[in-house]
């Protein structure tokens, strides 16, 4: 399986990481600069293709690390050049775009991944595989929480460009919009409250209360306002017979978070943060490798997937409404999406 990855920043240096625990052979990179994709090239024993177009013919799989704003158009060139698709998260920029990737890729008969690399990160499994056991009975309340640090490339960021990223909201809480959904069900309604703005304040700060159609609720907190390198995580799942609990602070009997100079370590840190916050693991295997095995292994022998490209897609609709109740102040109902023929 010949694997091209088009966009070489955090997540594209991660994903090449990535394939390399796995049977398939990167053979092309594609950059906005082609001496970045000349680097990454030189280091996986690939080649430097100067555009999308250039590398399609190469290649069985593409693996879109790109700014959200640039997904759907490149899904659509890949759809129709018979490429199967994987897509780092979020999906698209507009549930629009997302129908129509899906459409595409369903009539040019490729296949399209979504990078919610949190369905593959243990802990989070482990607390589906036990609410589907039964272990916590009727899940009530779900607690979900992200904090990291804003992120802070020197050149472009888009991040902090809204109409391209769609900001803390769509790029980071959308792994814990996704993961609710995955735990107690479909949503309902979604209210959310935040502050700050990317490009002139250093806080950006969320909190989002999902209602799910069999009446639980989550509660789901993002936030771009920690120093570097922080990236924490935890959730709490409450029903009706006990509750789960993860903490990744667990391990540390003491935390401290404080900004430090701008871009510094946290206080009594000796790890350095990169411009994008990328969660480790202390795992012998990363996620990012446990999830493109997964892909590897469905896209070549069709084994079931935890995920679909309409999972992203609903993942989407609630990022998008959490966005826009933060500009109207109300709830925002979830209406059904047509199911994409």
């Amino acid at each position: 399986m010949k694997i091209g990855i088009i966009g070489v920043g955090a997540m594209g240096g991660t994903h090449a990481d990535a394939w390399t625990h796995t049977p398939a052979r990167i053979v092309g990179f594609v950059a906005e600069h082609f001496e970045h994709a000349r680097a990454m090239a030189e280091k996986y024993n690939a080649q430097a293709y100067p555009d999308l177009a250039s590398l399609l013919p190469h290649i069985d799989v593409i693996d879109i690390c790109t700014p959200t704003h640039l997904h759907s158009e490149m899904v659509l060139q890949a759809a129709a050049a018979g490429v199967d698709i994987i897509c780092e998260k979020p999906l698209a920029r507009s549930v629009a775009e997302g129908q129509k990737m899906i459409r595409a890729s369903k009539e040019a008969g490729v296949k399209l991944l979504v990078g919610h690399v949190v369905r593959f990160f243990p802990e989070y499994v482990g607390a589906k595989r036990a609410v589907e056991a039964g272990q916590v009975g009727e899940v009530a309340v779900v607690r979900l929480q992200r904090d990291v640090f804003r992120p802070r490339k020197t050149v472009g960021n888009w991040f902090l460009d809204f109409e391209r990223s769609g900001g803390m909201i769509l790029d980071l809480m959308i792994h814990d919009f996704d993961y609710a959904r995955w735990v107690a069900g479909p949503v309902k309604t979604v209210f959310c409250k935040h502050i700050g703005d990317p490009e002139t304040s250093p806080g950006d700060h969320g909190l989002a209360i999902l209602t799910h159609e069999n009446g639980a609720i989550s509660h789901v907190e993002g936030s771009w306002a920690y120093p570097p390198p922080t990236f924490r995580t935890r959730f709490e799942i409450a029903g009706s017979g006990g509750l789960l609990i993860h903490d990744s602070d667990a391990s540390a009997p003491i935390s401290v978070y404080r900004h430090k100079g701008g871009d510094g370590p946290s206080s009594g840190s000796g790890e350095a943060a990169g411009d994008v916050p990328v969660p480790a693991s202390p795992l012998l295997e990363s996620p990012y490798a446990t999830q493109l095995k997964a892909f590897y292994d469905h896209l070549r022998n069709g084994a079931p997937l935890p995920l679909s490209a309409e999972d992203g897609l609903a993942a989407l609709q609630i990022a998008l409404a959490a966005i826009e109740s933060t500009q109207t102040g109300k709830p925002v109902q979830i209406k059904p999406l047509p199911e994409v023929a």
